[in-house]
């Protein structure tokens, strides 16, 4: 399970679901001369484009264009379907999952795919365990067959139902064995995959990617490439360059506030920029070290679960770019419940907090530190914060204040136990609330907040991965909701939509901004 990656926000409007319902792909190859190639602008940078290294969302966007996986996602989707195979079924209750590859697959350089690609792929990214990569979702494999050419047939250790999505992701990407070293990672910066898109060149500044010719899949590719300019954070600059004209799409990199005025703004619209709205699983919680001496206290969790308003924070801090979570899984997956709400409201209850506190016989102002690390979250994190510890202390209860820290001192005194109260971002890998669960609540889970609860790690989460059917998850995911609700380890705060700001002659992002948060750049075209 990842515990690497995905605890992040863009730095302003990068957040994610899908507005428009599900389309199956259409069957063929690209076509060079379907379109216009397209100018992409964002703050991230492309930290790999080796699938055993990179587990960051830029590089995420490269694998899920220019590799192949045995499944995807298709648009407005949360269920994968075949892409690289043909056919996929589980076997022996979901501890066996055997694929069957179509014909005629080719890598970009003319170099036939089979099954030994697959298995190479894979066993390679597990063997090199690469601190940056993906290994950690690909735990649950035991042993890789291949029979012959065309079949792929995975055991797994335990029943592992989200195997599916697990694969149809970046870490699924497969790679051509005679072109990745097996022991160690590719250095050179090319990649050589036999997905819809060749990467022709990677740079600090950009990354440009042509059409493959020779792809066997289910995209259809609408344009005649993509370019990447990466602004590294820069959000005024991102902004200038789509106002000039100099790039398309911005997508993650542009300010809450820039978003939403763009949104709003019948000038952009006389200008020809378009705002496209999508919907996200990217979530943010508060977190409680359950051994520190303040917040170990349920009471004092109570009273800020009944202080937070979400609503304040979403509109005056985001811009409503996000919206309110009451719930670990977030709305558009799964199981997605309103525990939150209905055990502390929607809005704030200052005579409850109060009671809860002194029921408890704490008598005196409750001092607490919120801690921040806008150099992980956004800028926009520290401004959250303080308003969230002013919401505290205008009760009257609370004397809250903000602190912050540079990333990597923030993870090392969270893994230390030494912060009481602490903020977590977490972008998911794949739309099934196992993703949303098991990371946070499971064994070995990336909170690092002390919080046991046997039935969930030892039944609940189990229980669940061991069900292919998905939608027969829906009760034990609704009360493990409901218990971590009852325990407050965490308290949601909101769930981020998905924006790209472009020309208004590009279409079709809004088949790229969704739950899966797969940027098919297929999908888009200029006219």
């Amino acid at each position: 399970m990842n515990i690497r990656k995905r605890w992040t926000a863009p730095l302003g409007a990068g957040l994610a679901v899908a507005l428009l319902g599900g389309c199956a792909f259409q069957s063929g190859g690209g076509d060079a001369e379907s379109g216009d190639s397209i100018v992409v602008g964002m703050s991230d940078d492309v930290l790999a484009a080796d699938p055993a290294s990179g587990y960051d969302p830029g590089s995420w966007l490269l694998f899920n264009n220019v590799f192949q996986s045995l499944l995807s996602f298709p648009r407005g989707e949360s269920t994968p379907q075949p892409e690289a195979a043909k056919s996929c079924s589980f076997a022996d209750g979901s501890r066996t999952y055997r694929c069957t590859l179509r014909d005629g697959l080719k890598f970009s350089n003319g170099d036939s795919l089979t099954s030994e690609d697959v298995k190479y792929s894979f066993e390679r990214a597990i063997r090199i365990d690469d601190p940056g990569g993906p290994a950690p979702l690909l735990s649950t494999i035991a042993k890789i067959n291949t029979p012959d050419e065309r079949t792929v047939v995975f055991q797994l250790k335990v029943p592992d139902a989200t195997f599916p999505s697990k694969i149809a992701s970046g870490a699924g990407s497969i790679v051509n064995h005679r072109e990745y070293p097996a022991n160690s990672l590719r250095k050179d910066g090319k990649a050589v995959g036999s997905g819809p898109y060749k990467l022709k060149s990677l740079d600090k500044s950009k990354a440009v990617f042509s059409v493959n010719s020779g792809y066997e899949g289910t995209a259809r590719v609408k344009n005649s490439g993509i370019t990447l300019e990466f602004f590294r954070g820069d959000q005024k600059k991102l902004a200038s360059a789509l106002q000039k004209g100099d790039i398309d799409v911005a997508y993650r990199g542009l300010t809450a506030q820039d978003t939403s005025r763009l949104e709003e703004s019948s000038a952009a619209a006389d200008k020809g920029i378009d705002v496209v709205e999508g919907t996200s699983a990217e979530v943010q919680h508060l977190v409680f070290n359950m051994k520190d001496p303040v917040v170990r206290q349920l009471p004092v969790r109570k009273a800020i679960a009944y202080l937070v308003n979400r609503d304040a924070l979403v509109s005056q801090v985001y811009h409503s770019t996000a919206t309110p979570l009451y719930s670990i899984v977030p709305a558009g997956i799964t199981a997605h419940n309103t525990a939150f709400f209905d055990k502390y409201g929607g809005s704030p209850q200052p005579d409850k907090a109060e009671e809860a506190l002194r029921d408890a016989g704490i008598t005196d102002k409750v001092k607490l530190t919120l801690w921040s690390t806008p150099s992980r979250y956004g800028p926009a994190t520290d401004a959250e914060f303080r308003a969230i510890a002013q919401q505290l202390n205008a009760s009257g209860l609370f004397e809250a204040q903000v602190k912050s820290l540079p990333f990597d001192q923030y993870e090392k005194r969270i893994a230390a136990g030494e912060l009481g109260v602490y903020v977590k971002g977490w972008v998911p890998d794949y739309p099934d609330p196992d993703n949303f669960t098991q990371p946070f609540f499971g064994k070995d889970n990336v909170l690092q907040n002390g919080y046991e609860n046997d039935d969930i790690t030892d039944r609940i989460i189990p229980d669940a991965a061991s069900r292919a059917e998905r939608g027969t998850t829906e009760k034990a995911f609704n009360e493990l909701q409901d218990d971590v609700a009852e325990d407050l380890p965490i308290l949601p705060l909101w769930q981020g939509k998905q924006y790209a700001v472009a020309d208004d002659n590009i279409s079709g992002l809004e088949w790229t901004l969704d739950t899966s948060t797969v940027f098919r750049f297929w999908e888009i075209s200029k006219y």
